[in-house]
């Protein structure tokens, strides 16, 4: 595994942990298990061949990756029932781009 995809990997688990102390801390555990369930849009990975490409950027290529999906990530901030799940997955998408930038830029 290379230092950008373990990178990578840290942070969809860090940067949850980070927002659910500063924001949610009276619930820490919730939150932060909520925001790391935006890891469940990475199952739109198996639908793809080869299922891991280290150099595909999976902005705009996996379903749950694009405009669309995104937009209902947003919409789903709104409602207080989903708002973490939301947070969580627009925090996992966000992430998958900087690493799209961080693979442009090597």
């Amino acid at each position: 595994m290379s230092l950008r995809a373990a990178i990578h990997l840290v942070l969809h688990a860090a940067v949850p942990a980070l927002l659910a102390w500063l924001f949610w801390r009276d619930r820490f555990g919730r939150a932060w298990m909520l925001m790391l369930a935006g890891w469940l849009i990475d199952l739109d990975h198996l639908l793809a061949d080869p299922v891991y490409a280290p150099d595909r950027c999976s902005i705009g290529f996996h379903p749950l990756h694009t405009t669309p999906a995104i937009a209902a990530y947003g919409l789903m901030t709104l409602p207080r029932k989903t708002r973490l799940l939301g947070i969580g997955l627009l925090v996992h998408v966000a992430l998958d781009a900087v690493d799209c930038l961080w693979m442009r830029c090597a």
